[in-house]
């Protein structure tokens, strides 16, 4: 790939059919107009050096120093800290994103640290502070449409409400998630944000996200927006806390492994670009539940849908990884004419072959599958071993962890994500453990506040009319 200054970094889709973009025009677009999802043209490297000296330093300047290449210079440095600082201001951790001991080459990445309890508010809460930023630059407004599994629209809402410049509308399936999930989206009083229930699969909400980004008349008209990890400004953000735990166990001067939970594929891609900029990551492991196209992707080379099976993990429950195609772009040498076919065939068909495209998957990442008895014995035994409680999300990638340590790798860390707060599930751990964590105190009147709520049917045209009436850049224009 060719080597660029950032103030010259532009990106590109990965279907090769929309024009390049500055960051800024890529962070606003979300879905390229073909479809595709944007990419940066070139990877910015950073030294042993530059990764070492992250050791220590507090949190909203690495991830500062970790954005910065991939902006172009359009927000100084200066205020790129203070943008970071405002962003983390409200985590529970001093150290954002705290790493837990919880074996003898185990530890736990605490991403639940955010005002909704999950590893989005990392990246969301960072990605709401850039929008507003370049709208109120621009003098612009945007309307955000959003599918969740779980935890995004959560995050969403939490990031966007009561913006000036921002009307968000975020699709959720009606009855696939928490109570305390459902909860972070509806009890939100404010008049710019809207939870919709969704009658259907978040596969189902996803697809219409996507159709009303490819609407081009509907989207320019409401100047449609993406806060889902489909959006490149998601993916970077998340790039801060594999660099800051990595230096702290000795990157990278030390290679280690990452296990982490997917549904999306967003956040392992996240660790893939954090390894193609510099970060000795020498297994990324991703862990899947039941939902195990990923896994099954790579154990077959048939990338193929099935139905959605409900677990204890909700924000898992996928079956189209969203993030898949931009590997897919890299794992073909940024073949976009391949990509493009690939992904209409899917549309098609449910099922797609990845021939040698496979080879250099097999090499980035190990996939394994993590059922629901796993799960529960492994949330079992590691509060018992240690007092330690993960949510099932969390036990996920522990348990993948575990399953790919070898006699080779025991002597490198292995770092398992933790996503989620285990009180964000009550139900799945009082049935596991016997117990239903305590909400943080901030929290407190989460379950009894008045939800505010719309269900809507798995129709395009329907879910159309609500977003257009409730963004106020169709108000605008009509006016």
């Amino acid at each position: 790939m060719p080597s660029e200054s950032p103030s010259s970094l532009r990106y590109v889709s990965t279907r090769g059919e929309a024009p390049e973009l500055s960051f800024e025009d890529a962070l606003l677009a979300g879905l390229a107009r073909d479809g595709g999802l944007y990419m940066p043209k070139a990877w910015p490297k950073l030294s042993h050096e530059t990764i070492a000296a992250f050791a220590g330093k507090p949190f909203a300047e690495v991830a500062a120093s970790l954005l910065e290449p991939y902006l172009g210079g359009c927000i100084p440095r200066g205020e790129l800290i203070t943008l970071a600082r405002d962003a983390y201001a409200r985590f529970g951790h001093p150290a954002v994103t705290p790493l837990v001991q919880i074996d003898r080459s185990l530890w736990v990445l605490e991403l639940f640290h955010g005002p909704t309890l999950a590893f989005k508010d990392v990246a969301m809460q960072l990605l709401a502070r850039l929008m507003e930023r370049v709208l109120g630059t621009r003098g612009e407004r945007l309307t955000i449409v959003a599918a969740t599994s779980g935890d995004t629209g959560g995050a969403a809402i939490e990031a966007f409400r009561g913006s000036s410049r921002v009307d968000a509308v975020v699709l959720f399936p009606q009855g696939r998630i928490s109570d305390v999930q459902r909860r972070m989206m509806t009890t939100a009083p404010e008049p710019n944000v809207h939870a919709v229930a969704i009658e259907g699969t978040f596969d189902d909400c996803q697809a219409l996200v996507k159709a009303m980004f490819n609407d081009l008349a509907f989207r320019d008209r409401l100047q449609l927006g993406a806060i889902n990890s489909i959006n490149w400004g998601r993916i970077i953000a998340q790039l801060t806390y594999y660099f800051v735990a990595g230096a702290a166990l000795g990157s990278p001067h030390r290679p280690m492994s990452f296990s982490v939970p997917t549904g999306n594929f967003g956040d392992v891609f996240a660790g893939y670009c954090a390894k193609a900029m510099g970060l000795p990551a020498e297994r990324l492991v991703i862990a899947t539940n039941e939902n195990d196209i990923l896994y099954r992707a790579w154990g077959t080379g048939m990338y193929t849908q099935a139905d959605v099976v409900a677990t204890t993990s909700p924000s898992m429950d996928i079956q189209v990884s969203s993030n898949f195609e931009r590997f897919l772009f890299e794992a073909t040498g940024r073949d976009a004419a391949f990509v493009r076919n690939k992904m209409n065939g899917l549309r098609q068909s449910r099922s797609i072959g990845l021939g040698e495209a496979m080879v250099p998957y097999r090499e980035s990442f190990i996939a394994e599958r993590v059922d629901q008895a796993a799960v529960t014995d492994c949330i079992r035994r590691v509060k018992a071993d240690s007092g330690y409680l993960l949510d099932p999300h969390s036990a996920c990638a522990v348990v993948a962890a575990r399953k790919t340590m070898t006699s080779q790798s025991q002597h490198i860390p292995h770092i398992a994500l933790a996503t989620a707060h285990p009180a964000k599930f009550p139900d799945a751990m009082q049935t596991i453990v016997g117990e239903r964590p305590n909400l943080p105190p901030r929290l407190a009147r989460l379950m009894s506040d008045p939800e505010r709520i719309a269900v809507l049917p798995n129709d395009l045209a329907a879910v159309e009319r609500f977003v257009e009436d409730r963004s106020a850049c169709r108000r605008g224009a009509a006016a």
